[in-house]
């Protein structure tokens, strides 16, 4: 399949891809048996119909002919007198009618023979009827349990893939695989797994009535299916491609979308509507173009296949009326192979124009294997390392190396030492490495040489969830999901109870503007809630992290949306909670980090200098150049 955003560029390995998808139906194996009994019993039952239906038209037929028949012939006369009668007196044709037929001269229609054979009619419909209801009712469950599993395996995937496949990818076009192509994949298996089951059941079991009733009449109705499956076939290959692109393009579309709707203050600040809105235009007009050919080109499939179907039915009828005159069939028998003929190109033309559903579930289906089979990040070691208890904070950087690109260094030789209960801060320009070196304490992304030890135990011998769990994080950007704010303050701390909330609250200062909301620590926020400031909400994050009681804290310009007298409480609690853990701090502001034990001022990935505040700044170096920028621009603010 093509890659996100070059749509069609390689066409889609349906077969594979198909298989690959049937075979997540194995724990449905009893479910999908039944399935198949009660469709062979369904289907059996809607095939014997037609022929009861013949019988009865027989029988109304033989007894209207023979009541006429008595008026013609003398009582007492019987059928094989009566012919030879009507050939006497020059009449042939309908001599060689009625031999087909089983005829009483003089006798009307047999009505308790009618009435009975009716009533199995009716018994037959009935059962094919229930059955039919019993497999959608076990279809719909198999359907919904494998898709289940499908997003359950999604779900789990998400967890495991490594922070650089994430930033890799379109948040719109990633949540565009999870909810409408597997949504898609799961309409397509509803709508196509029993009607398959069914319509090949049928063609089978009516192509057995239909030679059982007349061989040669079977054959020329089978003149067309050739025809109609070679059409189906041209027309399904020209329509695959197409599926592709309308998913691909469905996916950019959302991306494009969701990006617009996040960051819709910024583009009415920067006047950049026309271009966001030209922009969708040309999404939504590629998706149109995908969709309207996609659909169009394989809905062809059931008018074509329909006129196909049409001719045969009239062939079959022709002949089928020709052969009644001449005594070859009943009337019953055609009127029995007329509905056959029906039937059998009904399940033909619905297998034809299922064309466009498979071809449009197979590629949602591999847009989201394509997901299952994105590289994961490594597995947490067996058996995995365990560090004392309690943890000391301990932190120190071994000849680490790292690039986001191999082309392009970033990290080359860091060393460094954070002991327990230091604040080290981390300034420098941008992208001078400052937040990847957080991202590699926490292990988001795996060093490339070196090692990262924490209390001399190699972070990389540690799973993922006991290193994560001994370290709390505040970032620039804040994330608050649905809910109040005492369920957010507690997000990562199982069992937190009121008073340890109010308690992280009050500490970062979150508690004074919480008391003037009206619901209090049950007022509900998200992240796009309009009831509390950017400021508060970074107050919320930090309140998170100081509940979780991290040893390690790691703060990324956590200050940034706060104004200078919230910065300054703040700083006070930040103060307090430093005590006894080591932190992290990355900075723009200087005058904030004053009092770290340790600044590291970083350079294209590497570290320049370190020293305290007073020590750099009496070095006259970069820092003492970032100080004096930053004491410029404020001077010339005030001017």
């Amino acid at each position: 399949m093509g890659a996100a955003g070059m749509p069609g560029e390689k066409s889609m390995n349906f077969t594979q891809s198909g298989a690959r998808f049937l075979r997540m139906l194995r724990p449905e194996r009893v479910p999908v048996a039944l399935v198949m009994v009660f469709a062979v019993a369904s289907v059996t039952l809607a095939v014997i119909g037609p022929k009861l239906l013949g019988n009865a038209t027989n029988l109304i037929f033989d007894g209207v002919v023979g009541r006429q028949l008595g008026q013609v012939v003398p009582p007492g006369t019987t059928q094989e007198q009566a012919i030879e009668y009507l050939r006497v007196h020059g009449q042939g044709t309908q001599a060689d009618m009625l031999s087909a037929m089983n005829v009483v001269p003089g006798q009307g229609i047999d009505f308790h023979a009618l009435a009975s054979l009716l009533m199995v009619v009716l018994a037959v419909y009935v059962g094919s009827f229930l059955f039919g209801w019993l497999q959608g009712r076990i279809n719909a469950g198999i359907v919904q349990r494998t898709v289940f599993r499908l997003r359950e395996q999604v779900e789990d995937k998400l967890s495991r893939l490594p922070l650089s496949y994430v930033d890799g990818q379109q948040r719109g076009e990633l949540l565009s695989r999870v909810t409408n192509d597997i949504d898609n994949v799961a309409q397509t298996l509803q709508q196509t797994l029993s009607q398959i089951v069914t319509s090949v059941l049928t063609v089978v079991g009516v192509l057995g009535v239909m030679f059982w009733i007349s061989p040669w009449l079977a054959l020329i109705a089978l003149v067309t299916v050739p025809l109609s499956i070679w059409i189906a076939a041209v027309i399904a290959k020209r329509s695959r491609p197409q599926f592709m692109q309308q998913w691909a393009h469905t996916g950019t579309l959302n991306a494009h979308i969701e990006e617009m709707y996040t960051g819709h203050s910024l583009v009415t600040v920067f006047g950049h509507q026309r271009e966001a809105a030209r922009t969708f235009d040309e999404r939504n007009a590629a998706l149109y173009d995908a969709s309207f050919k996609a659909q169009f080109i394989s809905g062809t499939i059931q008018p074509v296949l329909g006129f196909v179907a049409n001719v045969n039915y009239l062939i079959v009828a022709v002949v089928g009326g020709l052969w009644v005159a001449s005594g070859t069939m009943t009337i019953g028998d055609v009127q029995a192979f007329i509905q056959y003929s029906r039937q059998f190109s009904q399940p033909i033309s619905m297998l034809a124009s299922m064309a466009n559903l498979l071809q449009s579930g197979v590629a949602s289906v591999e847009r989201v294997f394509e997901l299952l089979d994105a590289p994961e990040q490594e597995r947490d070691p067996e058996p995995p390392a365990r560090l004392a208890q309690p943890v000391r904070g301990r932190v120190e950087f071994e000849h680490v190396a790292f690039s986001y690109s191999p082309d392009t260094p970033l990290i080359e030789d860091l060393s460094l030492v954070a002991e327990p209960g230091q604040t080290i801060a981390i300034v420098g320009p941008t992208g001078a490495g400052k937040t990847t070196l957080v991202n590699l304490i926490m292990r988001f992304y795996e060093v490339d040489r070196g090692r990262i030890l924490l209390d001399g135990v190699d972070t990389r011998e540690l799973t993922r969830h006991d290193l994560r769990d001994e370290i709390g994080m505040v970032l620039q950007d804040t994330w608050l999901f649905g809910g109040t704010i005492g369920e957010n303050v507690a997000y990562g701390v199982d069992g937190a109870t009121h008073d340890q909330i109010v308690a992280a609250a009050e500490a970062t200062h979150v508690d004074r503007f919480v008391r003037t909301l009206p619901d209090g620590y049950d007022t509900v926020v998200d992240d796009e809630g309009a009831n509390i400031s950017a400021g508060e909400k970074q107050l919320l994050t930090i309140a998170r992290a100081f509940l979780a009681d991290p040893a390690i804290l790691i703060l990324d310009e956590a200050t940034s949306s706060v104004d200078t007298r919230t910065e300054v409480l703040v700083q006070q609690a930040m103060n307090a909670l430093r005590a006894g853990r080591t932190s992290f701090v990355i900075a723009h502001r200087l005058s904030t980090i004053r009092d770290a034990d340790t600044i590291l001022v970083m350079e294209h990935g590497a570290i320049v200098e370190q020293g305290s505040h007073e020590g750099l700044l009496a070095a006259d170096g970069a820092y003492a150049r970032l100080y004096r920028s930053q004491f410029a621009a404020a001077a010339t603010e005030e001017v």
